[in-house]
């Protein structure tokens, strides 16, 4: 299963699941149901279901969780000299400006740790440790602040089109008082 923040689960977080999981198997030594079960526990039935299989097939043991199933690319060791790659910057690895892009990233990793990841991977790890995307704002040197509000305040109101009204309306393109 796959989540959304980049990351695994906390310790905490397993430690539940490990239990939920443990529950589950003093219910099926009692003889319960897996529809019961998973209401209870507030699991899918499947999952109740190959969690019997598992035990029938190995006992408890066999339920518990074996721990995340593939290693990270990059290990801590191999992430802090990217990091110490990345500090140095994009001109320092041959690119014409000060922007990290995933992509340039992700040539930076194969030419550097002879590994491909895909983007999302790579942007996925970064947040893992604690890495945002950030966009710079570029402002013109030129820029008029007053102007600009000024415009927004008068200008903007005649060109944004009139909301719709709020009372009933039809559903008919063709006819739009018929009621």
């Amino acid at each position: 299963m796959r989540y959304p923040q980049g990351g695994g689960l906390t310790a905490e977080r397993q430690a539940f699941r490990e239990r939920v999981r443990g529950e589950a198997v003093a219910m099926f030594t009692d003889g319960r149901g897996s529809t019961e079960i998973a209401k209870e526990l507030r699991v899918s039935v499947r999952s109740v279901q190959r969690w019997r299989r598992s035990w029938r097939e190995g006992g408890r043991d066999a339920v518990r969780s074996c721990g995340p199933m593939s290693r990270p690319k990059l290990n801590d060791r191999l992430f802090a000299l990217l990091e110490e790659e990345l500090a140095k910057g994009p001109v320092a690895h041959g690119w014409p400006d000060q922007r990290w892009t995933l992509a340039r990233i992700k040539t930076l990793i194969g030419r550097r740790f002879h590994k491909s990841m895909t983007l999302s991977g790579i942007s996925q790890m970064l947040r893992r440790h604690g890495w945002s995307h950030q966009v710079p704002a570029r402002r013109a040197v030129e820029r008029d602040e007053a102007a600009v509000a000024g415009w927004v305040k008068d200008v903007w109101p005649h060109l944004e089109p009139p909301r719709r009204r709020s009372g009933p309306g039809s559903s008919s393109r063709t006819r739009p008082d018929s009621r």
